[in-house]
């Protein structure tokens, strides 16, 4: 009975946490470069308790799917799709680094190379600024190149070249802006093995369809907590009838 009331109700309480991730997940399956969000349940014992039979069951741990998602042609000079494993860094609102796999970018108005909600896109020195010109490109390996105003259309010059990182993604964790980052709170090194596509974004790898069974499974595993609990205030009742015989 212990047990049963216990893990029924935390169960249930979990539940509803869960959906509430699924419910982030299908809101976002359109985001580009969004990470599905995975959470996980574990049984564990409540500390101090008299009865050993007692356990709550809670998230283990709020994870992230890394899987790529599907690349996309735009066709526009400042998207860029990160190829594979790794990331684009970022400089976050905190000025921290933080690092995205959204690569649709804009230029501010003092030709400062931003992510499309404001945030300043990193290069090897710092944020990256690119002077007034025209034909913009991206190259495989990050490299910002343009045609200078003023200048013959001979050739590109390069401005500059976008940060891009690769860290162990069991380091990662996301925070509440959405923007992933390193546990310990250092920074990643500079990986040459990341690879953009030019005119490209990345869609999101939330599955749709896995999503909503998902969220099915979820409201039948919060149904059938309740009924246990249900279950167990009618034992508990006929338990009392029958010692109020005895």
């Amino acid at each position: 009975m212990d047990r049963l009331i216990y893990t029924a109700m935390t169960g249930a309480k979990h539940a509803l946490a869960q959906q509430a991730t699924t419910s982030n997940n299908l809101a976002n399956a359109t985001t580009t470069g969004f990470r599905a969000q995975i959470d996980q349940f574990r049984a564990v014992p409540v500390q101090g308790a008299i009865l050993p039979t007692r356990a709550f069951v809670v998230d283990s741990t709020t994870g992230s799917d890394f899987r790529s998602g599907a690349i996309q042609q735009t066709g526009r000079e400042l998207d860029v799709a990160v190829q594979g494993d790794g990331w684009i860094v970022v400089q976050a609102a905190d000025g921290s680094e933080a690092y995205t796999r959204n690569g649709s970018l804009k230029l501010d108005e003092n030709g400062v190379l931003q992510t499309h909600d404001g945030l300043n896109v990193m290069g090897d020195g710092g944020p990256l600024s690119i002077p007034p010109g025209r034909n913009v490109a991206i190259g495989k390996d990050g490299t910002v190149s343009l045609v200078p105003d003023g200048s013959a259309a001979t050739g590109l010059t390069s401005v500059g070249k976008l940060k891009l990182v690769n860290p162990p993604t069991a380091d990662l964790v996301r925070g509440d802006d959405g923007l992933f980052r390193i546990k310990d709170g250092q920074t990643a090194d500079v990986d040459p093995n990341v690879k953009v596509v030019s005119g490209a974004l990345e869609s999101s790898n939330v599955n749709v369809v896995d999503a909503m069974v998902n969220m099915i499974s979820l409201a039948r595993s919060f149904d059938m907590h309740m009924k246990l609990l249900q279950n167990a205030e009618s034992n508990d009742s006929k338990a009392g009838q029958l010692l109020s015989m005895s």
